[in-house]
């Protein structure tokens, strides 16, 4: 499933270059797992190239894909909220170049510049309401009788 989470660029040019300045760039193989459900988050990341998947853990039937993440997106949603254990667990589909960032400096960020605080945060509430929709829908897709209804 494609998604059209709010990208970075969503953020003001100041604050996007404010959240910039904490990136270190990393690479991961195919097949890597960034993290998986209930692992304590303390990075996040922005795809720069390549695509990353959120799985969700379903007892019994495995850990479907919910959505494919691609350049500009957010990978890891959990860093700014107590008590920091990721939801979902995510891979990289393929090859993928990153902007990591380390969660605890972006949060004391946030806290010594509540402009820049609430404007991230807008941007987090943003992408956790578009993928609560895109689970909703992609969990009744598989396991609802006749699906979520909803047409791609």
């Amino acid at each position: 499933m494609s998604s059209a989470t709010p990208k970075v660029s969503t953020l003001p040019p100041e604050h996007r270059e404010r959240l910039m300045a904490f990136a270190e760039d990393v690479y991961f193989e195919s097949g890597h797992r960034l993290f998986e459900e209930q692992q304590h988050a303390d990075r996040f990341w922005i795809v720069k190239t390549g695509a990353v998947t959120l799985d969700a853990r379903v007892p019994g039937r495995g850990s479907p894909v919910i959505e494919t993440l691609h350049h500009g997106e957010l990978v890891g949603l959990s860093w700014m909220f107590p008590p920091y254990l990721c939801q979902s667990g995510a891979e990289a589909m393929t090859p993928v170049r990153a902007y990591e960032f380390n969660a605890p400096a972006v949060r004391s960020m946030c806290r010594s510049d509540p402009e820049f605080g609430a404007s991230v945060l807008f941007w987090l509430g943003s992408i956790l309401a578009h993928r609560l929709q895109v689970t909703r829908v992609r969990l009744l897709d598989l396991y609802a009788p006749h699906g979520s209804g909803i047409m791609a």
